[in-house]
């Protein structure tokens, strides 16, 4: 390591490219992993398993010692073979799996209390009271239906008695009929009413017997959320974490101005913080920081082998901001505005619209630190443009052909089209291998990555449906350049669709969320196709790649 050129700041942990020192260190632990025989763990699934392969995150820190020497620690996120401490990798920040913690202890009466709510939910009593109650309260409700059903009747009768008695009989033998109906009225809303009576008290004795078994239920459930909420509280108070100055926080506190204010779970765990934590207790100087992940995707998220990611925000951002506090680190890209001399591309114009062909790495709307944009450039060039301007977005990283309304209601006729999907859009794409089959359908759900926006991930209970249509173009020189028609527009879809193992299971070249990082996302959209709103002409506006 001697030999390497030392980075002069510490990595940005949340968007780098690993520094020379950093992919020697991971090497070296990847050919470890590769080699060793000191723990199973299964990366990998093979034909015939029965047993779930779990890929795994890891990291390695590149440190310098007081006399200036070079070394690195290695560190893996959450457990690795159901141990937190290997002889290889660094300890976690606290070992809540010690036989003796109060974690372990605590769980153990957790498990116990669970123990308890299953042996009353799967009582036969608690059971049978339970159908019991609701065979018992259809009924009711059937019955009272039908009674109400009846007196609704008879008072309509009661009034048609009413009508014809007014019109064919003397007012005294009116006033004889008009009371005989009053008292009839009367004398079934009292027997609705003691009917209602009858069954609130039949239903409240079966009730009875079912609060038996429902109130201890209620306290078991009530008592393990109390001793999770200790344990949990407790456990976040354990986890003290450093910085460069050895000042302490713990995760509570580092959490507590956040805005749900709460740790996510697994906070803590992670590879960096491991590392850090480590060189801070035994005055090591960070240098360089890289993470990787190892072995088999998960079902959800969209990681590679031996691909590089940057930390997680949602656990990671908090912890790592209170670490690294003080200490020289690369700027942040996020913060540098990309399309800096950029300019747009008019490719078609009238006094209705436009379409124009956006740069790659240029924002389509304002971002939350970056206000240069699609519509901030559409703004100023158009300053008595009226309605939202921009009729559709495309991702920062991609770029192609974009549609702008310089009225209202043409962005609203418009709008609708997208709604109606009967504009077509087509992408072309170059991806990072060669890709099985000739074309076909996607059909993968996704939803953003609540700890780790803007990622998405697939999640087939709550994400938004997202379809895509493909075909192949050309192979040459390990890659695939292929046509992406999306037929929903969800965010960052064709990267999700084209990444994920249940697509396409290849990443476009140059993504640096789902794939590897380049010069640029190599994603851009290419065709689009429309109806004019005022002249009803169908529009075809197309606009090659640059790669």
């Amino acid at each position: 390591m001697d030999s390497y050129v030392l980075p002069e700041k510490f990595t940005f942990p949340f968007y780098y490219e690993p520094h020379p020192l950093s992919l020697l260190a991971a090497n070296k632990l990847q050919d470890y992993l590769e080699h060793q025989t000191d723990w199973e763990h299964k990366f990998y699934t093979k034909e015939g398993d029965t047993e779930v392969a779990i890929g795994k995150m890891f990291g390695v820190l590149v440190v310098q010692t007081k006399d200036n020497r070079l070394g690195y620690l290695a560190a893996f996120s959450g457990k690795l073979a159901n141990e937190n401490h290997h002889s290889m990798f660094v300890p976690p920040v606290f070992d809540m799996l010690k036989d003796d913690s109060f974690f372990v202890t605590g769980v153990k009466v957790i498990n116990k209390i669970n123990q308890s709510i299953k042996g009353i939910e799967e009582d036969p009593n608690y059971s049978a009271y339970q159908a019991y109650l609701k065979a018992e309260t259809d009924l009711v409700n059937l019955r009272l239906a039908f009674k109400r059903q009846q007196m609704k009747q008879d008072k309509n009768r009661r009034k048609a008695e009413r009508t014809a008695g007014k019109a064919s009989l003397s007012p005294e033998a009116f006033k004889v009929l008009e009371q005989s109906l009053k008292d009839e009225s009367l004398g079934h809303q009292y027997y609705y009413k003691q009917t209602v009576k009858f069954w609130k008290e039949r239903l409240a004795k079966t009730k009875a017997g079912l609060d038996v078994y429902q109130d201890e239920l209620d306290a078991l459930k009530e008592a393990r959320k109390t001793k999770s909420a200790g344990i949990q509280k407790q456990l976040f108070n354990q986890y003290v974490f450093l910085n460069h100055k050895k000042e302490e926080k713990s995760l509570y506190d580092i959490f507590l101005p956040t805005i749900n204010d709460v740790p996510p779970a697994g906070a803590g765990e992670c590879a960096a913080p491991k590392l850090l934590q480590y060189a801070f207790l035994n005055d090591l100087k960070p240098v360089a920081l890289a993470e990787f992940w190892w072995g088999e995707s998960p079902k959800s998220e969209i990681r590679k082998h031996g691909y590089y990611y940057p930390a997680c925000r949602g656990k990671c951002e908090p912890i790592l901001g209170h670490m690294l506090g003080g200490m020289p680190m690369d700027d942040n890209p996020m913060l540098t505005n990309p399309a800096e001399g950029k300019t747009i591309d008019i490719i078609y114009e009238d006094e209705d619209l436009l379409v124009v062909n956006k740069p790659a790495d240029f924002f389509s709307v304002p971002g939350i630190h970056i206000k240069d944009s699609v519509l901030l450039r559409m703004k100023q060039r158009y300053p008595r443009a009226t309605g939202p301007l921009t009729v559709h977005r495309l991702d920062m990283s991609t770029s192609g052909l974009m549609l702008i309304a310089k009225k209202k209601e043409i962005h609203k006729r418009l709008q609708y089209q997208f709604i109606k999907r009967t504009i077509k859009k087509r992408y072309v794409a170059l991806l990072d291998g060669n890709v099985e089959g000739e074309g076909g359908f996607i059909d993968l759900p996704h939803r953003v990555d609540l700890e780790d926006r803007p990622r998405q991930i697939v999640c087939f209970e709550h994400g938004k449906n997202a379809r895509t249509k493909w075909e192949v173009i050309e192979r040459s020189n390990q890659q695939t350049r292929v046509y992406f028609y999306p037929i929903t527009g969800r965010t960052h879809q064709l990267r999700v669709h084209s990444a994920h193992p249940m697509g396409l299971n290849i990443p476009i070249i140059g993504d640096d969320l789902y794939g590897k990082k380049g010069k640029r996302l190599l994603l851009h959209a290419e065709s689009i196709e429309f109806e004019h709103p005022v002249t009803r002409a169908q529009m075809r506006v197309q606009v090659d790649p640059e790669f």
